[in-house]
């Protein structure tokens, strides 16, 4: 793989590893911490099902081990960054379908949605890229 795909890789990795951290943080709210939240952030958190935070783990999960396999030149890349893109699609759905997430966050958070989408999605294009040209094995 040539030096700038793996650079695209390690930014890939990176993006994803802070999408985990960011999960992590999330289900390790404790309710004393959760009760400081400001109360709109409360009323989104109560409305979503526990499922929603499950599918954003699988999106973060695959898609941080699509970007180490990506960055090692793995075959399995592409399909596990699949399995995140598709996980993202769900969660955001979900969340615009399950909670009033229009309401609290109107378009910037549609924007930050999208954003993140577009991330997910043109990381998961890269792979099949790279796939196609020979660079994975």
């Amino acid at each position: 793989m040539p030096l700038g795909a793996r650079v695209i890789a390690l930014t890939a990795l990176l993006w994803n590893l802070f999408g985990l951290l960011v999960f992590v943080l999330r289900i390790a709210v404790t309710p004393e911490q959760a009760a400081l939240l400001p109360p709109e952030q409360q009323v989104l958190d109560a409305a979503l099902p526990a499922w929603v935070d499950g599918v954003f783990g699988l999106a973060v999960v695959a898609g941080t081990a699509g970007s180490i396999a990506l960055l090692l030149a793995r075959r399995w890349a592409p399909p596990m960054l699949l399995v995140s893109l598709l996980a993202a699609v769900v969660q955001t759905l979900a969340s615009y379908a399950l909670a009033p997430v229009w309401a609290v966050s109107g378009m910037a958070g549609l924007v930050m949605s999208a954003v993140l989408l577009l991330m997910i999605f043109a990381i998961w294009a890269f792979a099949r890229t790279a796939a196609r040209r020979g660079w994975l094995r």
